[in-house]
């Protein structure tokens, strides 16, 4: 829990006393501008030195068009598909039955 006992850094950030014009930091208040009084003017960003003449990146000549790619044989890719779902499927069965087999040996040797 924090109380504000008036000192530290408190005060530094509390807003200004709008009745007092010194408690703006002499900084210019849109009410302050109207008939007969001074309005605040801004002179714009400060002017900059202008680049040296080199000073951009050489222009690289764009590079030719890729061409084209050869043309698929979709009936051939879908043969090629077909004899690798084949083979996976057969090295899927060998694996499964040789696991089949290791397990009966295994159960085996527990019951007898």
């Amino acid at each position: 829990m924090t109380t504000d006992d008036g000192g530290g850094d408190d005060p530094y950030w509390r807003r200004p006393d709008p009745a007092t014009p010194e408690s703006d930091g002499g900084r210019a208040r849109p009410e302050d501008a109207g008939p007969g009084r001074n309005a605040p003017s801004y002179a714009g960003p400060p002017v900059g030195t202008p680049p040296p003449p080199g000073w951009r990146p050489p222009l690289v000549v764009n590079p030719a068009p890729p061409g084209s790619l050869p043309p698929q044989d979709l009936a051939a890719v879908d043969g090629e598909e077909r004899n690798a779902r084949t083979v996976t499927y057969g090295i899927g069965m060998i694996a499964a039955a040789i696991m089949i087999i290791l397990t009966c040996l295994l159960c085996s040797r527990v019951l007898f």
